[in-house]
Order: C-alpha cells, then sequence, then structure tokens
C-alpha cells in the first residue's frame, strides 16, 4: 500500500513538472520576451533555468537490462545452475568479512548497504573457484578477507548518484562485474596473527600506488600483492589494472544485472 502511494505521489509531481516545463514556462516566457524592455534579462533567465530544470532530470545514464524479481532470478538459475548466488561462508567457512559498504569505513564515508548487512554472494563458479583459493592459501598460512562481492544495482545507481565519476564508481548504464555477481574485493590475512598483510595501500584507495604496475614498493608489499594475484590467477581470476584488491572471473556477460537484495538472497540459504 505504501509503495503503490508512494509511486503514484512520485508520478504525480513528475507530471506536474514535466507540464510546468513544457507547457507553462515556456508560454510564459514567450509572453513576456516579446516586451521589449524585459526581453534580454528574461531571456536570459528562461533559458538558464530551462538548461538546468532538463540537466536535472538526467540521470548522465541509461538502464541496462537487468533481473530485479525474485521469479525471474529463480528461473534463470532453473535453466543455468552456473547462475545460483552462493554465500561465501556457507562454501568457505574461513573466510573472514569486513564488509567495507555495510559501514561507513569506505571512501564514501556513509553506509551504503542496508543496516545489518552481514552476508555477501558470489555466483556458484566464482563462489567455487574462491574456495579453491582459500584452500590453496590456507596450507601456506593464509587465508581471505573479503571486502565486497555481489552489489545490488540499486546500490551503483547510489554511488553514481552522489559521485558521477568513472574513475571511482562503475557508470549504471553497464552495470559492473559486482552487479552481475562475478567480482570481489579482498586482500589477505596471516592465520596465525589474524591480521591483515601489508598491500601497501588500504581498500579503495585511488592512487597509482594501488595499481598492479606499481613498483615503487618495499620487497615485502611486492611480495604479498603477488601472493594474492598469483593465486587468484592460478584459480581463474582476473585482477583488475588500477586495483590490487579488485578480481573477477571470466566471461561475466553470460551472467545477468541482478538487482535483489540480499533478504531475497539470504531466503534462499
Amino acid at each position: 500500500m505504501y509503495n503503490h502511494i508512494g509511486v503514484v505521489a512520485t508520478c504525480s509531481i513528475w507530471g506536474f513538472y514535466t507540464n510546468l516545463l513544457t507547457h507553462f514556462l515556456p508560454a510564459m516566457a514567450n509572453k513576456l520576451i516579446n516586451r521589449s524592455y524585459i526581453k534580454q534579462p528574461l531571456l536570459l533567465f528562461f533559458s538558464t533555468f530551462l538548461l538546468l530544470a532538463a540537466n536535472g532530470q538526467n540521470p548522465g545514464y541509461t538502464h541496462p537490462p537487468l533481473t530485479d524479481k525474485w521469479d525471474d532470478y529463480q528461473q534463470q538459475v532453473k535453466k543455468d545452475s552456473t547462475k545460483k548466488m552462493i554465500e561465501l561462508k556457507t562454501l568457505i567457512p574461513g573466510v573472514i568479512y569486513d564488509l567495507r559498504y555495510a559501514s561507513k569505513n569506505n571512501f564514501m564515508k556513509r553506509v551504503m548497504y542496508p543496516v545489518n548487512t552481514r552476508l555477501t554472494y558470489l555466483r556458484l563458479p566464482a563462489a567455487q573457484a574462491l574456495q579453491k583459493v582459500q584452500q590453496d592459501l590456507n596450507k601456506k598460512g593464509y587465508g581471505l578477507k573479503i571486502y565486497d562481492a555481489y552489489r545490488p544495482y540499486a546500490v551503483t545507481v547510489k554511488f553514481w548518484e552522489l559521485v558521477k565519476d568513472e574513475r571511482y564508481v562503475a557508470n549504471p548504464s553497464r552495470g559492473s562485474g559486482h552487479n552481475r555477481g562475478v567480482a570481489v574485493d579482498l586482500t589477505l590475512v596471516n592465520l596465525q596473527t589474524g591480521k591483515e598483510l601489508d598491500m601497501g595501500t588500504g581498500f579503495d584507495n585511488f592512487s597509482d600506488t594501488a595499481h598492479h604496475t606499481f613498483t615503487n614498493l618495499s620487497k615485502e608489499i611486492q611480495q604479498n600483492r603477488e601472493l594474492l594475484k598469483s593465486t587468484m590467477s592460478k584459480y581463474g581470476f582476473t585482477p583488475y589494472t588500477d586495483e590490487w584488491w579488485h578480481y573477477s572471473i571470466p566471461n561475466s556477460g553470460k551472467f545477468e544485472i541482478l538487482d535483489i537484495d540480499f533478504k531475497k538472497l539470504k531466503k534462499d540459504l
């Protein structure tokens, strides 16, 4: 009931402003600017106003095809079991979570996920590959800590509305590997101490120092990055050049962009 009223109210408000912008204001402008003594000031005013209003209606992206209904997602999984979303701790019990966008400890300095988000997901092939990575690392005394994995499309839109800069956030027009459930942000921890290995920068550092090609680092940091990169690559993950923490599996296009919230995915556990 509430959602229906909200949609109706939004549509009514949108209709009012659309009518205002497309009919009333242009008509009033035409009448007024014909009066010579106010022609130039009003022409400038209305031109500026209409331009700003038009820009305000343009979100700067187009919505791609996406799956936002639970029944549609279930049908996709029924046809292709590799599209199933897996909660990572159900497959990798020892993995550690530090879900940055579920807290204010991120570059946005605000909570981007729903309150009390404590679970994270990947598509079945990505989750199975990550399980192998964890098993391999455990033999060497290390383990994985997850910063982020699946990200609902609506959150990507929220990022874009706040930043609108592709250097820092994904353009919603294309979605992202996180939206498709095939990308993960992570680091390494020492199993004995529980501490993260030094990677030279923290998570979501947008300087050149975070790039895989950056080499002005201590030998220890280079070895830590190489351990993560080589192990992830061994099991089929591809690194993202500009972020030492970001990896994804190939052929992401076969997986739909999802806008299924965490609560619905949790019910499927």
